[in-house]
C-alpha cells in the first residue's frame, strides 16, 4: 500500500496499490469531493500507471493542480522511488 500527501487540493492524501505489471489495483482519496473522486477511482483502477500519468497529469482545478493531477504526481513519485529504492523518501 502506497501513500501520497497531496498539495493544494481538497483531497489531502491518496492511498493506492500497483501490481508487478504497473497496473493500478486500488486507489482511495482521503477527503475531497466524494462522488467525483469515487468516479475517478473506478475509472483509474485496472489502468496502466503510465497511461494514467499521461491522461491525468496537468488537469487543473484550482491552485494550478487538481485531484487527478495529484494522482498522476503520486504515480510519478511511486515510479521514481521504485527506480531508485536506495534514495531516501522525498516526502
Amino acid at each position: 500500500m502506497e501513500s501520497f500527501r497531496t498539495q493544494k487540493t481538497c483531497c489531502r492524501q491518496i492511498i493506492f496499490e500497483v501490481d508487478d505489471n504497473e497496473i493500478l489495483t486500488s486507489v482511495k482519496f482521503i477527503n475531497g469531493c466524494s462522488g467525483n473522486l469515487q468516479g475517478i477511482a473506478k475509472l483509474a483502477v485496472g489502468q496502466k500507471i503510465d497511461d494514467l500519468i499521461e491522461k491525468l497529469g496537468g488537469i487543473i482545478c484550482r491552485e494550478r493542480t487538481s485531484c487527478p493531477d495529484q494522482l498522476a504526481k503520486a504515480l510519478i513519485d511511486y515510479k521514481e522511488r521504485k527506480a531508485h529504492p536506495d534514495e531516501k523518501e522525498k516526502r
